[in-house]
């Protein structure tokens, strides 16, 4: 007798997944607190729009979609949590 074993194939739905609670913008790193209790930080030049703001403009953001996006509204940035967990640095400009 054969037993297969599936993983749950169900999606979750976007309330599960973890949401942005505060975000930090250093001279070298974005740093955000999610919601599961995690600590996540990538290089500041990640985001060239962040890495060429001011720091008025760095800490004027406010979060989004139930706080799965945060938006800088003077550069017009956009990160979503699934980019920052899984996500590529934001193309350059040539």
């Amino acid at each position: 007798m054969t037993i297969a074993i599936r993983p749950n194939l169900q999606k979750t739905s976007e309330q599960d997944e973890p949401r942005f609670v505060t975000i930090t913008v250093s001279d070298e790193f974005i740093t955000a607190e999610l919601s599961d209790g995690r600590l996540v930080s990538v290089p500041l030049a990640w985001s060239w729009r962040l890495e060429r703001a001011s720091l008025a403009q760095r800490t004027d953001y406010r979060f989004l979609g139930a706080a799965h996006t945060a938006y800088w509204p003077e550069i017009d940035e956009h990160l979503s949590v699934r980019g920052f967990l899984f996500g590529e640095p934001a193309p350059r400009l040539a």
